[in-house]
This record gives structure tokens, sequence and C-alpha cells, in this order.
């Protein structure tokens, strides 16, 4: 037997790997597993080159608990170690740049600065166990097999091992930090989480595990099956992926039973590889609450979701499985926002979605169409936050309209060409806005829809792109081809309805404008210029702030149809209140209110009581 050392100078490693090295502890199992398939793989690569005979044994990777003994076993049929390649690769650590490591991050507080270190990945296990062994046997003629074990200090015994076959095993007695991994369902799920795409098979048993009994007492032989599927579907050549199968792959990974709406595969070799999926999930009418999940894997082993540095922040929103061979990951997550390859990575994603929406815009309009109240949130979203993702996609942003019909922005001055100049007219909500749609929509006008919580910042976005073009909400202003014109001066009788109507609604704000409309049915409504508008939504936004909206005035218009039978009852009694005058005033504004916006709580109880007493009025009269 042989004792020593671990030759690293700091004998602080191990309290430093299970404070620093790992966010979760789960990633032990990841670790381990991940160095049981390099074995194997470099196993296969002398088979490859002929310096060794190809084995008959398929190569499998096992993981083993026994919940009495508290241990985890990994087990793998690879290339196996000698007793002198134990002492290079296992106890000269900083063979592997630990001591950089600790140099580096023995003060950091910061977990999430450590993307992975799969050199020191194998220490990763003594975040759970009190001991590990190692029993392996080298592929090497002639070779003994060698046994290393460990307490998590700084020292070890190398001995003559007991395994008679080619690979290595390796032992974690569990202690008080691992508990939780002598629970059968969370060592299960933790490999289906980071190793379901690992490329050998992996199995896992619990070897004293009561067996299932038939009725009569028999036992019941169940056929152990692989945890992992090792040609998952976005490593296959989309050539040979049917339909279902990427429906499939999207259940199985994402546990999402709603269809996708569409996917992109990808598939490159160069200038670096990188393979993956991308679904369209069906979206959530809540930006705020969209999330996606985007799984990063490396060799397909798993290394992270939704990694910002790799997968531009806006394809975030979608779904799908990224696997980057070629990514440095043994690097911080500083170092990986500044890294021109890692960019050149996330460039090469954002510009097949984009491709992906301008090719569907093209070929596939009706489809298009149909996925796009599902898909703009983020498209918009990408538009805002890439400008060569917004260059691309720009001429493929759709936009649906009050008649339910989808066009362009170009489509749209086409469409009301000779009745709007330069003008978009939009609205935020179809039921309250109803009375503007109608009327304009009465005179060949359709509105486009905005009602997501992004519109708002991309009609912003919109005016900054596009010339000459101003976009305005149902309720900003009244279009001229809703006017007739009349050379009738009406100052004189809209001062004197301003004094009534401050007086009928104890409104000293309030401005009163007269237009002779077209719409005969119309009696008033409330007008905000789209400038006004938009500052008080802003101040709304930074309420939380300590800005006051109410601070500001309300620049709120009631336009007065001279047209209509009540507005010319209140023009008739503009000279002396009455109480039928007054009663149909505070009507005719709360009416117009109620197709701008909601009405106060103590406001909607007065109009509901009024309008009771209006109708008992009708019914006695």
């Amino acid at each position: 037997m042989e004792k020593g050392n671990l030759s690293i100078h700091s004998e602080n490693i191990f309290p430093i790997i299970k404070k620093w090295l790992y966010s979760d502890h789960d990633i032990f199992i990841r670790e381990l597993v991940s160095n049981a398939s390099d074995a194997i793989t470099k196993f296969k690569q002398l088979v490859s080159i002929g310096e060794v005979e190809m084995s008959e044994e398929a190569y499998k990777i096992e993981i083993i608990m026994n919940q009495k003994n508290k241990t985890l076993k990994f087990i793998d049929n690879g290339i196996g170690m000698t007793a002198d390649e134990i002492k290079t690769y296992i106890n000269q650590i900083a063979f592997s740049g630990a001591e950089d490591f600790i140099e580096k991050y023995k003060d950091k507080a910061d977990k999430d600065q450590i993307i992975g270190h799969f050199g020191l990945g194998f220490y990763s296990s003594f975040m759970v166990a009190d001991n590990v062994e190692i029993n392996t046997l080298s592929y090497k003629d002639g070779a003994k097999a060698a046994k290393w074990t460990c307490d998590g200090g700084t020292t070890f015994e190398i001995e003559e091992g007991t395994r008679a076959c080619r690979g290595t095993e390796i032992t974690l007695y569990l202690g008080e930090a691992g508990k939780e991994f002598e629970s059968e369902y969370t060592v299960k799920q933790t490999i289906e989480k980071y190793c379901s795409f690992m490329p050998y098979e992996i199995y896992f048993t619990v070897e004293d595990k009561e067996p299932r009994k038939d009725e009569e007492g028999n036992i019941i032989e169940e056929e152990l099956k692989p945890l992992n599927d090792i040609m998952p579907l976005y490593a296959k050549s989309p050539s040979t992926c049917e339909v279902e199968d990427y429906k499939e792959f999207y259940r199985k990974t994402f546990m999402d039973f709603k269809e996708p709406l569409f996917w992109i595969h990808l598939n490159m070799d160069y200038p670096f590889n990188l393979k993956g999926i991308l679904y369209f999930p069906k979206l959530d009418t809540n930006f705020d609450t969209l999330e996606g999940q985007i799984k990063l894997y490396n060799n397909q082993v798993f290394v992270a979701d939704n990694l910002k540095e790799v997968i531009p922040e806006f394809l975030l929103l979608l779904k799908g499985v990224i696997d980057c061979p070629d990514l440095p990951l043994n690097v911080s997550r500083s170092v990986l926002q500044n890294d021109g390859f890692v960019k050149k990575i996330s460039d090469y994603i954002a510009k097949k979605v984009a491709d992906k929406l301008t090719g569907l815009f093209k070929t596939e309009r009706n489809d298009y169409e149909k996925y796009w109240n599902d898909i703009h949130p983020f498209v918009k979203y990408g538009a805002l936050k890439d400008s060569k993702f917004n260059e691309k996609v720009k001429d493929a942003v759709i936009y649906q309209l009050t008649d339910n019909s989808f066009v362009t922005a170009e489509e749209y001055g086409t469409r009301h060409e000779g009745k709007l100049e330069n003008e978009v007219y939009y609205t935020t909500d179809k039921n309250q806005q109803a009375q503007y749609i109608k009327m304009l929509q009465g005179h060949g006008i359709e509105a486009m829809i905005a009602e997501h919580p992004i519109d708002s910042a991309y009609i912003s976005h919109m005016e900054a792109h596009l010339e000459n073009v101003n976009f305005k909400r149902v309720d900003s202003n009244i279009s001229d081809l809703l006017k007739e014109e009349s050379s009738e001066d009406v100052k004189e009788i809209e001062e004197a309805l301003l004094s009534r109507f401050k007086e009928a609604t104890a409104n000293e704000s309030i401005k009163v404008k007269i237009e002779t409309l077209k719409d005969l049915d119309v009696a008033g409504m409330i007008i905000l210029s789209e400038e006004s508008r938009r500052m008080q939504d802003m101040m709304r936004a930074y309420g939380g702030m300590g800005m006051d909206a109410s601070m500001f005035p309300t620049d709120e218009t009631l336009i007065l149809n001279k047209n209509n039978v009540l507005v010319q009852f209140a023009i008739d009694h503009k000279e002396t209140m009455t109480d039928e005058s007054k009663l149909v005033m505070e009507q005719i504004y709360d009416l117009a209110t109620l197709t701008h916006k909601p009405l106060t709580p103590e406001a909607m109880e007065k109009f509901v009581r009024r309008s009771n007493e209006i109708l008992k009025k009708a019914i006695i009269e």
C-alpha cells in the first residue's frame, strides 16, 4: 500500500471545492458520468486507430445505489487507469489547473461566476461524500488493477485493486451533505436532468431494493432500460427527421403537451460545430410571464439553462436545445461575455431564427399569419433588442387589423391610400375603444390592434425607423373624414357649453369643442392627443420611482357632435341650467368617457344611479 499527500500547495482545496466550485451539489453526477463517457470515448478512439482490438462488450455507464450502505457507484468500461495514471490525473490536482482556480475564486462570493471546470470534475464528488474510492483497471496489456481512497483531506492511499475487467468504478460513501442523494427518485431525476443525451447508455439500479412481485409472490423480472437517448433528435440530420419526431422530442424534453407552432433545426460544422433545435411555443398573452427554456449542451453533456452569454436574450423566450462542443466552458461568465467566438455563435443563432421567420413570411404567408398572435411578442422583442435581427425581420413584421386581416406597414399605407396621409391608427383595447373603431370603419379605415404590453415600445421603435409615419391611437383626434364642413362660428356656443359642463360635471379642467360629425348617433367623444397620452403612460410607468402622473394636466377634450339630438338639447339650454339639462350633460360626458377609459368607482356609481333615473323618467313619460 502506498500513502501520500495530494500535490497541491494549498491545503484548502476541498473546502473551496465544496463551497464555491459548483452552485448546485447535484452537479457531481454530471461530472462523474461525463468523466466515464470521456473514458469510453478515449478507448473507442484507440480502437479506431488500431491500437487495441474492438471490444465485443457494449459500451455503457452504470450507476448503482445501495441505500443501506449509503453508497453510489459510477462504473464505466472505458480506458481505465494504471496506478501511475491515478497519481498523475487524480493526485496532482494542479495538473488540472486547481491552483489557478483557488487563487482566482477562493474569495469570490458569486457562485454563478463559474460555468464549469471539467478538469476538477472528479473532486465534485467530495461535495456529497465523506469517502471516495476508485477501483480501476487499465486497457493496457499486463496492467494491474489499482485502488485509490481518500477521505476528503489532503492524504490518499493507493493499493492493488480488485477490478477484473477494463474500466473504472468510483464509489461514493455519502455523508450528511449528500443525504438527499440516498433517494432513488433524486438520483434518477438528476441523471435525467444532466445526462439525457449522453452518447453512451446509462443504467441506474438500486441493488438493495425489494423486487416487485405478482399476486402469487413470484418475482417480476423487469427489463433494465437506459435513462438516456444516445442519439437525440437534434444530433441527427434534419432530412431524416419527421414532423412527429420533432413534436415527440419537444413533449419529452420540455414536458409541454401543447404542440409547438414550428421549429428550426440547427446543424452546422463550420466555422464552428453547433447542433440544436429551437421551438416556437404557443405563448401566453402576458409578456411579463413569458419564459422559455434553452438547454445548452457540450458534447451531449448538459451545461446550463438560458445562458445569456451564449444565447441572445430575446431567444430565451423560445424553448430548445443547443449543443456546441467548441464552446469554451472552463471560464467565467465575464470572459464569455467578451469572447468573440461566443459572439459569433450568438449571432449565428439569431440569423437562423430571422431566416426562418422571413422564409415563412415569403413562402407560407397563411400559416405565418396563423402563428403571428403567438410569436409577435418574441419578434418585436428581438427587433427592439438586436439591431441586426431587426434589419433582417423588419419586412416580415405584420399587424392584425380590426377586421382581422393582416398587413405589413407598407401594405397598411397602400390599403388606405387617399384616405390617410402618413397616419397609422391603432387600438390598445378593441372593446373599450369600439366606438372610435366603428366610426373609422364606417369610412373604410381599419386600425392596427396593439393590445400587447410590448406594442407601446414597438410603436416608438417603428416611428424611429419609418419616415413621415405618425402612429395615432383611435381616440387621439377626430379624422377629417369623420367630420362635415361647417362655416358656422361655434366659438360662443363652445364657451357657453364649457361653463355649463363644468357646472354639471363638477370638473373644472374639462375642455369642450363642438364638431359636426357625420355619425348622428354619437353625442360626445373624449380625445387626448397622442403626445399627451404617451406622456401620461410614461408617468404611470415611472410612478413607482416617485413620479406622480396626477401632477400633469390630463389635456382631454370633450368633442360634442352638433348633429346629435342630445347635444342640440344641451345647446338649447346653454343659458340656463335645468335638472334635465344637467342630467343630459352628465350622461353625455360619462358615456364619452366610458369609450375612452374606465370610470372611477365614484363616477361609475353615479353613472349607474343616473341611468336608472333616466329609465324611470322614460317610463313615467
